[in-house]
C-alpha cells in the first residue's frame, strides 16, 4: 500500500470542499489531474473514500482518513521545519498586504522572515483587505496581513497592533474641522476605513464635508502637506512628516477609530510556514509600535 503527499493534498481538498472543481481551484490543477489523485489513492488503499451519488461526501473510510490525513501532513511539515535545516525549507511563499503596513513594518518583516527561511520565494501582493480576504479565501495567497478578522471558520487570525488615527493639516492651512471645506483626504473609497469615515462625517456635518479618497497613502500624506486637504490618516505613518514641520496635527473634537489588523492564513495541516510567518509578522509589528 503506498501513497503520496499529493494524493492526500487532492484528497483533503475534495473532502473540505466537496467539489472536485473547486479543489481543482485550491490546487491550482485540473479537475481530471485530481480526480486521479483521489482515485489512485482509492486504488492505493483498496477502499471508495467518497460516495459519487451525494456530492462527493466521505464515506465510512473517508471520513477515518480525514484525520490522519491531515496529521501525516501536518507531520511531514513539521519534519521538514524541524528536523531539517532551517534553511531547507525553499518554496513560494505568497503574501498579501494592506498598503498600511507596506508603509511601515513590512521591509522589518520580510527581512526577519527570510533570516528565519532563507530560501522561501516571497511574492507580494498589495491590495485593499477586502481582495485580500477573498485571495485568502481561495488559497491565492498563503499570509494575508489585512484589516481584520477574517470571519471564516477555515481562518486562524492573529492579532497586530492597531493603527491609531489623527487629524493631518498643512501648517499654513487654517481648518479646525472638517466641515470648514477643506476636503478629507483619506483612504480608497472600497476599503473600511473610508466607508467607516464617511458614515461618521455624514453624522456629524450631514453633507457638509468632502472626501477626497486615494490608493495610496503616500500620495494622501502629500496631498496634505501641499495645503490641498486635511488628513484623517494612521498616526504612525505621519512621523517623518511631522518632524519635518510638513504637516501638524489638530483636534476638531473627535478622532477616527483605530484600524485593527491581522495576520491570517488559512488554518491547513501544511500551514506551519504559514503560522510561523503570522508569528514573525506580530512580533514585528510589536516592535515597530513601540517605537
Amino acid at each position: 500500500m503506498r501513497f503520496t503527499l499529493d494524493q492526500l493534498r487532492a484528497f483533503l481538498a475534495v473532502a473540505r470542499t466537496g467539489n472536485v472543481r473547486r479543489a481543482a481551484e485550491e490546487l491550482h490543477l485540473t479537475q481530471p489531474a485530481v480526480t486521479a489523485r483521489v482515485r489512485t489513492l482509492e486504488s492505493a488503499l483498496g477502499v471508495e473514500l467518497f460516495d459519487r451519488s451525494a456530492s462527493m461526501r466521505t464515506t465510512k473510510n473517508g471520513a477515518a482518513l480525514f484525520g490522519y490525513a491531515e496529521q501525516y501532513l501536518k507531520l511531514n511539515s513539521l519534519i521538514q521545519r524541524d528536523v531539517g535545516r532551517p534553511d531547507g525549507v525553499a518554496s513560494l511563499f505568497r503574501i498579501g498586504v494592506s498598503e498600511t503596513i507596506v508603509q511601515s513594518w513590512l521591509p522589518d518583516f520580510i527581512a526577519a522572515l527570510r533570516e528565519e527561511f532563507p530560501r522561501l520565494n516571497v511574492e507580494i501582493d498589495v491590495d485593499i483587505s477586502r481582495s485580500l480576504r477573498e485571495r485568502l479565501l481561495s488559497n491565492a495567497i498563503d499570509l494575508a496581513l489585512l484589516m481584520g478578522p477574517v470571519s471564516d471558520y477555515r481562518v486562524e487570525n492573529i492579532a497586530l497592533p492597531a493603527y491609531q488615527m489623527t487629524w493631518l493639516r498643512a501648517p499654513s492651512l487654517a481648518v479646525s474641522d472638517p466641515a470648514e471645506g477643506a476636503p478629507v483626504i483619506t483612504f480608497a473609497r472600497d476599503t473600511r476605513p473610508f466607508r467607516l469615515l464617511k458614515e461618521t462625517l455624514l453624522e456629524r456635518y450631514g453633507t457638509g464635508a468632502v472626501i477626497f479618497p486615494s490608493s495610496s497613502l503616500s500620495a494622501c500624506f502629500r496631498l496634505v502637506a501641499a495645503g490641498l486637504g486635511i488628513g484623517a490618516l494612521p498616526l504612525s505613518l505621519a512621523a517623518d512628516y511631522l518632524a519635518s514641520g510638513q504637516v501638524e496635527q489638530f483636534d476638531p473634537g473627535w478622532i477616527p477609530a483605530p484600524l485593527n489588523f491581522t495576520a491570517s492564513y488559512l488554518a491547513t495541516p501544511e500551514a506551519v510556514v504559514s503560522g510561523r510567518a503570522a508569528e514573525i509578522a506580530q512580533r514585528i509589528a510589536v516592535a515597530y509600535d513601540k517605537k
